[in-house]
C-alpha cells in the first residue's frame, strides 16, 4: 500500500506539473499540444545534468542544477511554439505535433553523439544517473519522498494565486477569452501569449525530468516520455482548466498509472491474472471513458487556439 501512494503521488507530480503548464498556455490563449515533446527535452537536460555534475555534489544543489537544467530546455525548446504560433501565425495544432515527432529523434541523436565522442563503441541512447538520482528521494518510515512532490505542490499553489490573484494572471487570461477587448485597455496580448508558452515550457520540462527519475536510474531516450504528455493534456481539461481541479484529477490518473507498476504486490489483483500490459494501458484507457462523459460540460477559454489579430476587432 505504500508503495502504490508513493507512485501515485510521484506520477501525479508529473501530470500536476505537466497540465498545469497546458494551463497557462491554453489560458493565454495557445493551444500546447508540444507538451510531450517539452517533456523529452527538459528530461534530457536534467538527465544530463545529473550526468555530468561531480560525484558527491550537495543535494540541495543537484536538485536545484538539474531543476533548472531541466527547466531552461523546456523552455527554449517552447520557442518554437511562440515564435510559430504567435508571431507567424501557424496552425498551434501541426505545430505542436511536429514539436512532439522532433523531440525524441532530437534527443537520441544528442544522447547518442555524446555517448560516442565517449567511447566509440557505445551507440545506445541511454543516459545513467544512479548515485545523482538518490539526493531527490528521503526515507521516511519506509516511504520514499521525492522532493519533486514537494515542488509540485508549491508550484500548484503558486499557480493558483498567479492565475486568481495577480495582476499578471488575470491579463492572461483576458488574453484567452478575449484578446480584442483585452488590447483594447493596453493589454500586449502577444507578451502575454509568449509569457504563457514560455510558462508551459518551464512546468513541461520541469515535469519530463520528474516523469524519467520516477522509478528508474536511467534512460532510453528512444522512448519518449510514453505519451505522458498527452495524458497531461486530458488531466487539464477534466480539471477544466482549474489548478485545484487539475490536482484532483491527476491524482485519479496517478493511481491508475501506478497500478501498473505495483499490482503484483496485491493478492486479489495478481490473482486475476490481467496481463500486465492491461495495467498499462488503464490510465489511457480511462482518460478516454472520462473526457467521453466530461468533455460536453467542458469549457475552455473561448479565444484558444485562434491566432491574434491585432487589426480585427
Amino acid at each position: 500500500m505504500i508503495l502504490l501512494i508513493q507512485y501515485t503521488l510521484i506520477f501525479a507530480s508529473v501530470l500536476l506539473l505537466v497540465a498545469l503548464g497546458g494551463c497557462f498556455a491554453e489560458h493565454s490563449g495557445v493551444i500546447n499540444l508540444g507538451l510531450e515533446g517539452i517533456m523529452v527535452l527538459g528530461a534530457l537536460g536534467g538527465a544530463l545534468a545529473m550526468k555530468y555534475l561531480p560525484a558527491g555534489t550537495n543535494a540541495f544543489v543537484m536538485i536545484l542544477v538539474v531543476c533548472l537544467c531541466a527547466i531552461l530546455a523546456g523552455m527554449a525548446y517552447s520557442i518554437l511554439l511562440a515564435v510559430a504560433a504567435i508571431n507567424f501565425k501557424a496552425d498551434q495544432t501541426l505545430i505542436g505535433t511536429a514539436m512532439n515527432i522532433l523531440s525524441t529523434a532530437l534527443a537520441t541523436v544528442i544522447v547518442k553523439s555524446i555517448n560516442v565522442a565517449e567511447n566509440p563503441d557505445n551507440v545506445s541512447s541511454t543516459i545513467q544517473y544512479i548515485n545523482a538520482k538518490k539526493a531527490f528521494i528521503v526515507n521516511i518510515a519506509g516511504f520514499e519522498f521525492n522532493w519533486f512532490m514537494l515542488i509540485a505542490a508549491l508550484l500548484l499553489a503558486a499557480s493558483y494565486v498567479i492565475l486568481y490573484k495577480t495582476r499578471f494572471g488575470l491579463r492572461l487570461m483576458a488574453c484567452g477569452e478575449n484578446p480584442q477587448a483585452a488590447d483594447s485597455v493596453g493589454i500586449n496580448v502577444y507578451k502575454m501569449r509568449w509569457a504563457g508558452v514560455l510558462i508551459s515550457g518551464l512546468l513541461g520540462g520541469l515535469g519530463g525530468i520528474v516523469y524519467i527519475t520516477a522509478g528508474v536510474s536511467e534512460w532510453k531516450f528512444e522512448v519518449g516520455v510514453a505519451g505522458f504528455g498527452f495524458l497531461a493534456l486530458a488531466v487539464m481539461i477534466f480539471g477544466q482548466w482549474k489548478p485545484t481541479k487539475i490536482a484532483l484529477a491527476a491524482l485519479l490518473f496517478g493511481f491508475f498509472r501506478a497500478l501498473s507498476n505495483v499490482y503484483t504486490g496485491f493478492a486479489f489483483l495478481a490473482a486475476l491474472k490481467i496481463p500486465s500490459t492491461v495495467y498499462n494501458m488503464m490510465p489511457y484507457i480511462i482518460s478516454l471513458v472520462v473526457l467521453a462523459f466530461t468533455s460536453k460540460n467542458s469549457r475552455a477559454p473561448k479565444a484558444e487556439g485562434i491566432p491574434y489579430d491585432k487589426g480585427s476587432r
